[in-house]
């Protein structure tokens, strides 16, 4: 039963996710202290089926080549030295008080979309110059540093700063977020918390099944209703994963 459990939290929350860019561990992070993992076990299990989230969208979005090899190589550049630092960190600090000034901060990015009625609906690619691309790039570092360290709503983050910063509209934003946050930051992550802790291996088959089919069908979602269901999605999942960092 807790295997069966396992597998419909993670498709459910991997396909919320796969769909408006970020919030898998909403849902799943939880579910696992509530079986009774430890946090810091739970948090490396978590990531480690997360990646089969990046990997399942990552299937779906190569079918529609949106992607920019360049801009996609800057991201993993600029993200992942910070995943590193943040998954090397967490384990020695109480998470507390960050959890729930994230919480406000994610919970601000849902109301601050939702006050912008034209946010991320079309795609005007902007500072792309060398002052912006730097610009852009330590934001991503600290964003990393995010995801390394903590694990509801950091994809958000990385979501709405591809929007409001670089100009992308939200379908190819969540594109770059569940294929390089979700397979190569969540990876890293992954890794590191595996190096420096510990992993509930006989609970991942579950969750990464789960990740995989739950990733697919949400990235199908986000591609086949456009931009207007998408921004939606990101809104309603940002609002709850700000309350339930916040409330704990």
């Amino acid at each position: 039963m807790d295997q069966l459990l396992l597998f419909f939290v993670s498709l459910i929350a991997n396909l919320f996710s796969a769909f408006s860019g970020g919030g898998a561990g909403l849902l799943q992070l939880p579910v696992l202290i509530f079986l009774g993992l430890p946090f810091g076990v739970a948090l490396a299990t978590h990531k480690v089926a997360s990646v089969a989230l990046g990997v399942g969208a990552t299937f779906r979005h190569m079918r529609e080549s949106t992607l920019e090899r360049w801009f996609t190589a800057f991201i993993l550049m600029t993200g992942l030295p910070g995943v590193i630092i943040g998954a090397s960190i967490i384990l020695h600090i109480p998470g507390r008080m960050a959890e729930v000034a994230l919480g406000c901060l994610t919970l601000g990015l849902g109301l601050y979309s939702g006050s912008q009625k034209r946010l991320g609906q079309d795609y005007r690619p902007s500072h792309r110059n060398r002052v912006g691309m730097i610009g852009g790039g330590v934001v991503l570092f600290f964003l990393g540093i995010l995801n390394g360290s903590l694990t509801s709503g950091t994809g958000l983050f990385v979501t709405l700063w591809l929007v409001r910063w670089f100009g992308l509209d939200y379908k190819r934003a969540v594109a770059y977020t569940l294929v390089l946050v979700g397979l190569f930051w969540n990876g890293t992550g992954a890794l590191t918390l595996g190096l420096l802790g510990s992993i509930k291996w006989d609970w991942l088959p579950a969750l990464l099944a789960g990740s995989l089919i739950g990733g697919y069908a949400g990235a199908h979602l986000a591609i086949r209703k456009g931009n207007r269901w998408i921004k939606r999605a990101f809104e309603v999942i940002s609002i709850l994963v700000g309350v339930k960092l916040i409330i704990g």
